[in-house]
């Protein structure tokens, strides 16, 4: 039987540091070991992940939304503000629906910072969290307005890394 008696908490991964999707999805599998039901919405990845056939083995609700092609920041094309839309749309309805003990909203920091969203619909979002529903929030450059809303922010700093080496991304351990 699972004890929710102390969920509804808020977590937020960020920093410039390998590890916060990582992070996300080792609480995801956690939470899986013992019946929880997780979902993950994936913002601007859409990407052949590693993580996408595990989670679908182990039951984990995935929704993706992005395109493939990357983002400029300064110069978003339209098709990445509605992507970004329809993930927001689909927390809402998750939320809404409370069919989740966790759910994951993958990048949304970044889809933030991008200004695909705007940070008062996710504000909102976290004011409408229903009480048992554990929350996680992912991406650099998080908000300090989220920060503040949130009941734990883990910041994943960058302090040596292959790619400043030149090594590029490795499949299986970057994606």
């Amino acid at each position: 039987m699972k004890d929710k008696s102390n969920f509804g908490m808020i977590h937020i991964y960020t920093g410039n540091g390998k590890g916060k999707t990582t992070a996300a999805l080792g609480l995801a599998m956690r939470a899986v070991g013992h019946d929880f039901r997780v979902g993950i919405i994936h913002f601007m990845k859409i990407w052949d992940y590693g993580e996408v056939n595990s989670l679908k083995k182990l039951g984990v609700d995935l929704f993706r939304y992005g395109t493939t092609e990357l983002i400029d920041p300064k110069n978003p094309s339209p098709i990445d503000f509605e992507e970004a839309d329809k993930a927001v749309s689909k927390a809402e309805e998750l939320m809404e629906k409370e069919n989740y003990d966790i759910l994951i909203l993958d990048e949304v920091n970044v889809a933030l910072s991008f200004n695909l969203i705007p940070l008062e619909r996710v504000l909102n979002l976290l004011n409408k969290k229903p009480e048992g529903l554990e929350l996680i929030l992912t991406g650099r450059k998080c908000p300090k307005e989220l920060i503040d809303k949130a009941d734990l922010v883990s910041s994943i700093d960058e302090i040596k890394h292959p790619y400043q080496k030149g090594i590029e991304a490795r499949k299986g351990i970057e994606f």
